[in-house]
């Protein structure tokens, strides 16, 4: 086995911001087109790699190569078990894990594909995901899946659904000075903001996993000068629901949080996905890691796989809570607890 720090460096070293994964796609293209048992196809910045053993099932392993934008963290650097960059976390360590399975496992006891997509981190009609679904629904035909996210090498089950909201409130026109015959948009978001702020997420446990809801204020906007009082204001929020709720559901419970308001948007919305490891190939994946499953608080592509029919579940290195952060980083442990993890199930007789 390679050391998966180092190729994990070597990922977090070509720049992929999403929209802009050309150069890493071209990367894995090179390294996996040569390879004897397995079939390459890209479509645009989309890289899928297949087994054609004649297997009598099949596992979709999964990672997007797309990061968020710098924050002073573009270049990797490894202090001891640790690699700190861009991408190290979300999720280049998960794709140098998948890689190193491709090129080294030629004779998985399952077929397996080994999918790296592009722009996962931004709105969905770009996602590489979606894009393959809808233009090679071929190369993504599979009996299960798992997205190689950050889960800190423990299986993460499900992923919530979220949903974004956008109220407002009217009011009336008039100089500050005069202010009693005008009526404040601003001024009347106060009881939502409250309401907001005091919110308590929902807890919840099925199947053994367990989610928290959130509702959070996002954006505020308001105002028209500094000398008049503001007839419009609205504030954007985002939910975090868990999968036991349905869209309509969810947004049900968010205009009973935010009470009567003048206008009341969905603007986006991604469903949830119910916790699906009765799979025998993901119930090894269990079983292997610990046999322990947890809820994963976020969302992932899982929901994709899942609204087609495809059980699907998270298992990948990296600590989540670090995504993102100017700290982002991984550590050689969780790389290889999982690369041993799934190479256990592609292997196992």
């Amino acid at each position: 086995m390679a050391d998966l720090l180092k190729l994990t460096a070597a990922l977090v070293d070509i720049p992929s911001v999403s929209h802009h994964e050309g150069a890493m796609t071209d990367h894995l293209h090179a390294v996996l087109a040569p390879v004897p048992w397995l079939s390459v196809t890209r479509v645009g910045d989309n890289l899928v790699a297949r087994t054609e053993l004649g297997r009598s099932s099949r596992l979709i392993l999964a990672g997007h190569t797309d990061t968020v934008p710098p924050n002073g963290n573009e270049r990797a650097r490894i202090d001891g078990d640790v690699l700190w960059g861009l991408g190290s976390c979300d999720m280049k360590s998960g794709v140098a894990v998948l890689v190193e399975l491709a090129r080294t496992i030629s004779e998985p006891m399952v077929d397996t594909t080994y999918v790296f997509y592009e722009c996962e981190e931004v709105d969905a009609r770009y996602n590489g995901i979606e894009r393959l679904f809808r233009e090679r629904p071929d190369l993504l035909e599979g009996d299960a899946a798992l997205l190689a996210e950050p889960t800190s090498a423990r299986v993460e089950a499900g992923c919530q659904g979220t949903m974004r909201v956008e109220v407002s409130m009217a009011g009336e026109r008039a100089h500050t000075a005069r202010a009693w015959l005008g009526r404040n948009a601003i001024h009347r978001l106060a009881p939502l903001l409250a309401s907001v702020a005091a919110y308590e997420g929902r807890q919840v446990t099925i199947d053994g996993c367990h989610f928290r809801e959130g509702l959070q204020v996002v954006r505020v906007e308001g105002g028209v000068a500094n000398n008049v009082v503001p007839d419009r204001a609205t504030v954007t929020l985002n939910h975090r629901f868990a999968p036991d709720r349905s869209p309509a559901e969810a947004e049900a419970h968010v205009r009973s949080v935010v009470g009567e308001v003048d206008g009341f948007e969905v603007t986006d919305m991604a469903v949830a996905a119910l916790p699906a490891l009765g799979h025998p190939l993901l119930q090894a994946v269990l079983a292997a890691s610990g046999g322990v499953a947890h809820g994963k608080l976020g969302w992932t592509d899982v929901a994709r796989f899942a609204a087609r029919g495809v059980p699907a579940t998270n298992f990948g290195p990296g600590d989540p809570s670090v995504a993102h952060s100017a700290g982002e980083r991984v550590t050689g442990a969780d790389l290889e607890a999982v690369f041993a993890v799934l190479r256990t199930v592609l292997e196992r007789p």
